[in-house]
């Protein structure tokens, strides 16, 4: 039985299907838009309506933009030799944030994970190939995720790329800033071993 009147519970239920979110945090969310006033609900629920409409996928990296192509692909300073390659849109972001990374991206849209029924038709990889081919290309860093289906992708990639005369190189892991050697899993600290660089 609900204690809440029918309005209540229908919006308990909306925030509760978002990700992470449980009964008792979409409860707390519903009351705080309750208390907001009207034109403060209007420029919230506003704000997602226009993020839906107004947003989509670049055709050149299927990142997520107001603009196609996307601001990253249209600026000139980006080197479009070096392309990127990342599993989700929030990945680019990540990679943004280093200041370090001056090249375009390819956003694969998921990864290779035949547990889940997803295939290489699944993801963006028949488009990476093609912008491969109608371009100067001459690198690809994988920086798919660090899981099982994330080194099957790039496995899988590398496996295509490498044939067509192009770089293909994976972003290295190891020990995290401010990480323990004793708390570090096996396989981080053999991918640090493989991964380490002279000083």
């Amino acid at each position: 039985m609900s204690y809440y009147s029918p309005s209540i519970e229908k919006l308990i239920e909306s925030f509760e299907k978002l990700p992470s979110i449980g009964h008792k945090t979409a409860q707390r969310l519903a009351f705080y838009m309750l208390d907001l006033n009207q034109e403060e609900v209007e420029e919230f629920t506003n704000s997602i309506i226009n993020a839906k409409k107004n947003l989509h996928f670049c055709s050149k990296c299927f990142n997520i933009s107001d603009t196609d192509p996307c601001n990253i692909c249209s600026n000139p300073k980006r080197d479009e030799s070096v392309i990127c390659v990342v599993e989700d849109v929030r990945d680019v972001i990540a990679m943004e944030r280093t200041h370090e990374y001056n090249g375009v991206y390819h956003v694969l849209h998921g990864s290779i994970s035949p547990m889940n029924g997803v295939g290489p038709d699944d993801i963006k990889i028949k488009e990476l190939l093609t912008r491969i081919m109608d371009g100067n290309v001459k690198e690809i860093i994988l920086a798919t995720n660090p899981r099982v289906e994330g080194e099957a992708t790039s496995m899988y990639i590398s496996k295509l790329v490498k044939p067509m005369g192009i770089k293909a190189t994976r972003i290295a892991r190891g020990i995290p800033v401010g990480g323990d050697l004793e708390y570090t899993d096996e396989i981080t600290l053999t991918k640090a071993l493989e991964g380490r660089s002279e000083i």
